[in-house]
This record gives structure tokens, C-alpha cells and sequence, in this order.
């Protein structure tokens, strides 16, 4: 299942476009420095030229593609120098963001927060594709960020999380316990299902600071 299939549906067909790329790149299956060509997106996303042109551009305010006069757009690189940085910003407001969800989300996400816990908890049972994994914890973290009702907030997550999990992917084979990372989130989802802001702010902060660490400990 992909990324965006998990989410609400596009508004647009650049909205589309955007969506089927970026999570071609930050789950590396365009890779690293690869070029990006126009009208094969369009045929493999089924939109036309624009709505992916459209697109790009957006995905270059992302980091997640660089584009050269002349030469054309590419994937951008993964810099392990860069951990330290979107660490550092996730560091301070990812557990804003599960605060506010645990305040703010409506009856209906709770939920469905709820609903998503209990999959969290049952996946080291019946999934061991890493990539698959990896996605929904991409999954998870989306929706605490919609959770928490501030779509600048959401926004900023949104891209922190996305150039984190490239270097997830980067280093996926070597990584342990991937299956234990994800379910860290079972203790947060129902933690802002609960209520209890507190809880949920510092599991989100444990959770960033385990993702560095277990990185770290591998290079």
C-alpha cells in the first residue's frame, strides 16, 4: 500500500503528482541523484506533463529534488551531516505535535487514532517487509501531525519527517529492531487517544531521540 493511499485523496492532479513522487523519493525508489524525466512521471502517475512540472517545483522547496539549468531535476542527496539538523528541529517539535493532538483531536480521530494503535500493536506479528514498515510509521507520524490541528506545524513535521525517513531508508538493512521502533508508537497513539498531553509529548521526544541514536550507532 503506498503513502499516499493511506491519506485523504488528492484535491488535484498536482496534488497527485506530487504525492505519487515524493514518496518515490523519500522511500528511495527513485534514488539519490537520479534524474527525474517529466514525461515518464506523467505516464507512470497517469497525469499529464503540468500537473508533474507542478509538482517538481514543489518538491524542490522540500529539499527532495534539486533541478540545474540545462541539465535537468534529480533526486537530491541523502547527507548523514544533515541528521543532527532535522533532529534538532524534530526534537523540539514533534512533541509539540502530540501534545496538541492529545488536547485537540476531535472524537472521530480519536478514533481512528485508536483503530490505528491496535494495527500498530498486531504488525511485528504479521509484517516483516522493512519497507513496509517503515511506511507506516511514515503513516503514523502524518496523522499525529494532522491530529494536532496547526497545518504550519503539520507542514514543517511533514518535510522534517520526509528527509528523516530517506535516511531511514538509506540505512535500512542495518538497522535493528525496525518492528520495535515502529510500535513505539502503540504508547503514544493511545496516549494522545487518552488525553494526556504530558505522556504523549515526552514518547514522541524518546521515539525522535531513538531514531538518531540508532542511526548514530551503526556509522
Amino acid at each position: 500500500m503506498g503513502l499516499a493511499a493511506q491519506l485523504p485523496g488528492p484535491a488535484s492532479l498536482a496534488d497527485q503528482a506530487y504525492e505519487g513522487i515524493r514518496d518515490r523519493l523519500i522511500m528511495l525508489d527513485i534514488r539519490p541523484g537520479d534524474p527525474l524525466n517529466d514525461e515518464a512521471l506523467a505516464q507512470e502517475l497517469g497525469t499529464g506533463r503540468t500537473p508533474v512540472r507542478e509538482a517538481l517545483k514543489r518538491l524542490e522547496g522540500d529539499r527532495l529534488v534539486v533541478a540545474y539549468p540545462r541539465r535537468g531535476t534529480f533526486a537530491t542527496a541523502v547527507d548523514i551531516t544533515d541528521l543532527a539538523h532535522i533532529s534538532e528541529i524534530r526534537a523540539q517539535l514533534e512533541p509539540l505535535a502530540a501534545s496538541r493532538a492529545a488536547v485537540n483531536a476531535s472524537a472521530a480521530t480519536r478514533t481512528r487514532l485508536a483503530e490505528l494503535a491496535k494495527d500498530v500493536a498486531e504488525l511485528e506479528a504479521r509484517v516483516d517487509d522493512r519497507r513496509e514498515l517503515l511506511r507506516r510509521d511514515v503513516q503514523v507520524h502524518r496523522e499525529i501531525y494532522r491530529a494536532a490541528g496547526n497545518p504550519y506545524l503539520e507542514d514543517i513535521l511533514v518535510r522534517q519527517d520526509n528527509l528523516a525517513t530517506r535516511i531511514w531508508c538509506l540505512f535500512l538493512d542495518r538497522l535493528p529492531a525496525i518492528a520495535g521502533h515502529v510500535g513505539e508508537h502503540v504508547g503514544l497513539l493511545e496516549a494522545i487517544v487518552d488525553g494526556d498531553a504530558e505522556k504523549a509529548g515526552r514518547l514522541a521526544l524518546e521515539h525522535v531521540v531513538g531514531f538518531e541514536r540508532a542511526v548514530r550507532a551503526i556509522l
